[in-house]
């Protein structure tokens, strides 16, 4: 199995030395990532980074899918993901941003947490497999995108019971 481990650190050594306005990209593609509670697949993108008068500016995009369970027939499926950042990483104490960041002195940035923490964010809270999904039937559990068991299958939710007491 293929990780991100020490794959997303970048020696920007030589970008440190070069001009005011130089850019590099650097191009990244993993077929799977794990960690404790991030699994992703199909991981492409590029992180930019640019050498600006105080520091260096780092820009990444990322796309991926992971797998995630629909909260309404519980099906496991692929949910594609795109994320972005953008962060400023100081040569000195006196030029850090409110972010923190510092180029570190061996000159290796290791971009895996902020990869993991802006892929995180854009998970859905609620992440349903398709936007017409039917759920399960509240009386047998079986998944109505599948087949249908013939159970009425009226609305659901705390007041559900006293619409069906009140008639509407």
């Amino acid at each position: 199995m293929e990780t991100l481990k020490n794959r997303l650190r970048i020696n920007v050594g030589f970008i440190i030395n070069a001009t005011v306005g130089y850019t590099r990209e650097f191009d990244f593609e993993f077929a799977q990532y794990k960690d404790d509670d991030l699994s992703l697949n199909l991981v492409r993108g590029e992180i930019t980074i640019s050498r600006a008068a105080q520091g260096l500016l780092a820009e990444g995009n990322f796309e991926a899918n992971t797998p995630l369970e629909c909260v309404k027939c519980l099906t496991e499926y692929q949910q594609a993901v795109q994320w972005q950042f953008s962060e400023f990483f100081a040569f000195k104490e006196e030029n850090i941003t409110e972010s923190g960041l510092l180029v570190p002195d061996d000159a290796q940035i290791d971009f895996k947490e902020l990869f993991r923490e802006f892929a995180i964010l854009e998970f859905p809270i609620r992440p349903v497999c398709m936007a017409d999904c039917k759920g399960l039937c509240i009386e047998c559990g079986i998944n109505l995108n599948q087949s249908d068991c013939g159970h009425r299958q009226g609305p659901s939710g705390p007041l559900s019971e006293l619409r069906n007491i009140i008639g509407n």
